[in-house]
């Protein structure tokens, strides 16, 4: 199958190499100097068990999409809108575009604006972009997928590649559990620029989180999504799973990136808002990052 992924950075070079390795053609679509580097030596995947050289296709150019029976979009959420744009002239009509993104609303901001088949995906993924064209994995990898688009020849392609992925016909509730991970972790970390592992250890950091994901609890069932499971387990397994991972937030932060926390704390203090439940917790979180990023 050829693939294209929009958004070459951690996540999306993560499952691009996986898929390639299977013998699928992939293509990733990226920035210049993590194209040049894969372009070069071929793209760097270093996990607990290997360190590898992947050959790939990489390109700046969403145009070299072209022919992708499947493409994962894996852009920040603050590059849905462009990467839809970029991408629209060149989708095949017959394709699948899987978001591989955080947030809650990826989706369906996608399928406003594309012609192709669109489905959500839940990512738990801990991987970070080491350098140019170097893509390190520290846990997890797994994937589910909205069942209205769980082709099976999708389902195939992934398990071939060793990526575990199931589908779920109540995808807009596991993307909010995940939301309320990111959530919990996200902004922590970034301010404190410390890894989840450590942040777990420190009992005020841990009840900050209780009250973060209890808000998010709030609002969920305020807005009426059912959550298929209590997520405080899910956070506290995540401590253990991805102990070693610094959340894509402190990532941005650190490089002066623009970070996606209007799509994570911001968006349930937005929700809350309209919704009338009070987030103070979040509100807090997401002053602190908006500040940190202009300062």
């Amino acid at each position: 199958m050829k693939i294209a992924v929009m958004g070459a950075g951690a996540v999306g070079c993560f499952y691009g190499a996986l898929l390639a390795q299977a013998g699928n053609e992939v293509v990733l679509i990226g920035r210049a100097p993590h194209v040049q580097a894969i372009q070069r030596d071929g793209l760097r995947l270093r996990t607990a068990a290997s360190d590898t050289h992947i050959a790939v296709a990489a390109s700046t150019d969403a145009a070299d999409l072209r022919g992708a029976a499947l493409v994962l979009c894996c852009v920040k959420s603050t590059d849905t809108v462009s990467a839809a744009r970029a991408m629209a002239p060149h989708l095949d009509p017959t394709a699948l575009i899987l978001s591989l993104q955080n947030g809650v609303d990826n989706a369906q901001r996608l399928r406003e604006l594309l012609r192709p088949a669109v489905g959500a995906a839940v990512v738990y993924v801990a991987v970070e972009m080491a350098g140019p064209g170097y893509v390190r994995h520290h846990g997890r990898g797994d994937l589910v997928i909205e069942s209205a688009v769980a082709r099976p020849d999708v389902m195939q392609v992934f398990a071939q590649a060793g990526i575990a992925c199931r589908a779920s016909d109540q995808v807009l509730g596991e993307l909010w559990g995940k939301l309320i991970i990111n959530c919990a972790y996200n902004a922590l970390s970034a301010i404190t620029q410390q890894v989840y592992g450590r942040l777990w250890r420190a009992d005020p950091m841990v009840a900050v989180m209780r009250h973060v994901v209890q808000e998010c609890r709030d609002v969920a069932r305020a807005a009426a999504i059912e959550l298929p499971t209590d997520p405080w387990p899910e956070v506290e397994a995540i401590a253990t799973s991805m102990r070693d991972q610094l959340s894509s937030t402190a990532h941005d932060l650190a490089r002066r990136r623009p970070t996606e926390i209007d799509h994570l704390n911001g968006y349930i203090v937005t929700l809350g808002a309209r919704l009338g439940v009070a987030t103070p917790v979040n509100q807090a979180l997401y002053a602190l990052v908006r500040q940190m990023a202009t300062a």
